[in-house]
């Protein structure tokens, strides 16, 4: 039986991810920038109520960072990382398309030695003459080093502290 898998293109490359981890997709909107966090984190949004962290995966893959335009978007997954749900933001230059892949078109994933990790790529597949890297979305961003949602409540809270004291003093 085909998985439906989101494809969405980062540079020149395509990627899939299974649709059962896509939670919606939204244009870009600014984010509140989070200190002493890494490059390709680019800060945290309020989802109805819900604090989501925003990754840019072309930084996280180590692509050339591009301008946001009015077409990139935010992929909003939710991942499982020690029987816990987290929703996190995933910045892509595009969304193409939902596609089925049966797992008889899936290629396993070519071993390039020590320097490449590729424990987040599930394989290789075909589509209309493109090749499609498919991703591991939990393996990609189970391991980020996150601050927790009660962690980013308070770096948020400490943050609008200070800016309400910063206007005070002007």
């Amino acid at each position: 039986m085909p998985e439906q898998y989101l494809t969405f293109v980062m540079g020149k490359e395509e990627y899939g991810i299974e649709i059962l981890a896509v939670q919606e997709i939204r244009g870009w909107e600014t984010t509140t920038a989070l200190p002493n966090s890494a490059e390709h984190i680019k800060g945290v949004i309020n989802l109805r109520g819900i604090i989501v962290p925003i990754i840019d995966l072309r930084q996280r893959f180590g692509i050339e960072s591009l301008q946001y335009t009015p077409t990139t978007v935010v992929i909003v997954v939710n991942i499982v990382v020690d029987q816990r749900t987290k929703v996190i933001g995933i910045v892509v230059d595009a969304v193409s398309d939902v596609i089925d892949i049966a797992s008889v078109d899936v290629n396993p994933t070519p071993d390039f030695g020590l320097d490449t990790d590729i424990r987040f790529i599930t394989g290789l597949t075909s589509v209309d003459d493109n090749m499609v890297i498919l991703l591991d979305i939990h393996q990609l961003l189970g391991n980020e080093m996150l601050p927790s949602a009660s962690a980013l409540s308070r770096i948020i809270n400490q943050l609008d502290i200070t800016c309400e004291t910063a206007n005070e003093q002007h």
